[in-house]
């Protein structure tokens, strides 16, 4: 059995290649020692450690939950296996892994989006019968327990986070050009006017920051793409019809928006923007050093600012705000957001599903959720989480729990990710100049037409 457990161990390093795997962090408290087939005691976990505002669930696991599962469960032997790579190389990584038994671990870290991808090709295990017997499962948001459902209507995973996202813009830049704080845009013309008025005014600061290329992958398409899609009358999707939009207006006001800032150079350098780190950069660098006056993303840059953070800043939420993002024209509801999150899944081949669900309830309860929040800066899965006083006195948490209310998802649909990958790649085609909007309008139509099959697409 010690030699299936090596096989394992070389496997996981043959396909994550150059990624390094943190053991010194994950040794640190976890029980060292090979995992042996048949073990009831041990359970492997993968997840991703990309450092910055992922620090929060790698200090979780190693200083408050294994401590605490061990006084439960003297016997367990716990091995991290964190995966240090970009979010994009994570994603296809964890797929590998997941086809072979040699390499599954116990528990994965997913993606929302991903989970209805995976679970579709047969790597994770359906959750339904366990979660029938845990009582904690009516804690959770039903919008947030949609996530974790796949095409099969079976549930995939237990959300341990989920998020918004919104305008966050520098109140100082914003006084100095003359513009109003609090900053409460109204139409997507109010942010390309404050935004004009800073390069104007300020021209040696960045206007605005969106993720824009295919480099910074998923950020590319839920950030901004969706971000602005979803503030319009065209959706990605139309749930009713089971079809993608792939002919609106929405998408040619998308577009048109995008290449707006690019052409009026309202927007950071291409280099800057290309690059896989670029919104690393824009977050722990920009934006404290004044740099940056506006950037559309998500609450979790927060993390980035406490005191254990990337980029520690005492002043950051004095100086920063956190306004929702417009629809397109004001249309009601006024404002929008996307969500979306990360879970706890079973891989279909792991060895101990059994004890990987009890590790799975324990982590998730309110006590333990809560612990996890107050250190990685993301919304509570859990409404009773989010009615806690800790949790609502983090900076700029209110903001972010109230854009829940207008918040929309991904499809739930196993070809998002392919249709994202489309995003990302068209995006960067208006952005570079190598499309214009009514161009990149018809690649996507024809691309995502050849991912999904003419049966599944329609215009408007």
């Amino acid at each position: 059995m010690r030699v299936k457990s090596y096989k394992k161990l070389a496997a996981i390093s043959v396909i994550t290649g150059s990624v390094l795997f943190s053991s010194a962090c994950s040794d640190a408290n976890s029980t060292s020692g090979s995992k042996k087939s048949g073990d009831s005691n041990t359970i492997s976990i993968t997840f991703r450690d990309g450092g910055g505002t992922n620090k929060g669930l790698t200090d979780w696991l190693n200083n408050d939950i294994i401590p605490e599962f061990k006084k439960e469960h003297p016997k367990a032997n716990i091995k991290l296996s964190p995966i240090s790579a970009s979010e994009g190389d994570y994603f296809a990584k964890v797929a590998l892994m997941l086809k072979s038994d040699q390499s599954a671990p116990d528990i994965v870290t997913e993606d929302t989006f991903m989970v209805n991808s995976d679970a579709s090709a047969g790597y994770l295990e359906p959750l339904d019968d366990k979660l029938k017997g845990w009582d904690e499962w009516n804690q959770y948001i039903d919008n947030v327990k949609n996530g974790v459902k796949a095409q099969d209507g079976k549930t995939y995973g237990v959300p341990f986070n989920t998020d918004s996202r919104g305008l966050w813009y520098n109140k100082e830049l914003f006084k100095k050009a003359g513009l109003p704080v609090p900053w409460e845009p109204k139409s997507w013309d109010d942010i390309l006017t404050a935004a004009r008025t800073i390069k104007k005014k300020d021209p040696g600061v960045i206007p605005l920051w969106m993720n824009s290329g295919k480099a910074t992958g998923e950020g590319t398409s839920m950030q901004t793409f969706e971000m602005l899609l979803y503030g319009t009358k065209d959706p990605l999707y139309d749930e009713g019809k089971g079809k993608w939009i792939v002919n609106s207006q929405g998408l040619l006001d998308t577009y048109t928006f995008i290449d707006t800032i690019y052409k009026e150079k309202l927007g950071p350098n291409l280099s800057q923007v290309l690059n896989g780190q670029g919104g690393t950069i824009a977050y722990t660098q920009l934006m404290p050093k004044g740099k940056l006056a506006i950037g559309l993303d998500g609450i979790w840059q927060a993390g980035n600012y406490r005191k254990d953070g990337p980029a520690p800043w005492p002043d950051a939420f004095k100086t920063l705000g956190y306004t929702a993002m417009p629809t397109q024209n004001g249309e009601e509801p006024g404002q929008t957001s996307m969500s979306g999150g990360w879970a706890f899944s079973i891989p279909k081949k792991s060895d101990n599903k059994d004890l990987s669900w009890e590790f799975i309830k324990f982590i998730s309860t309110k006590e333990n959720n809560l612990k996890l929040l107050l250190k990685e800066n993301n919304l509570s899965p859990r409404e009773d989480v989010s009615k806690e006083s800790e949790y609502l006195n983090l900076p700029m948490f209110k903001e972010a729990t109230e854009f829940l209310e207008h918040t929309h998802f991904r499809p739930s649909v196993d070809k998002y990710p392919s249709v994202s990958t489309v995003i990302q790649s068209t995006v960067e085609d208006v952005v570079t100049g190598k499309s214009s909007p009514k161009q990149a309008v018809e690649n996507y139509q024809k691309n995502v037409t050849r991912v999904v099959g003419k049966d599944k697409v329609i215009e408007r």
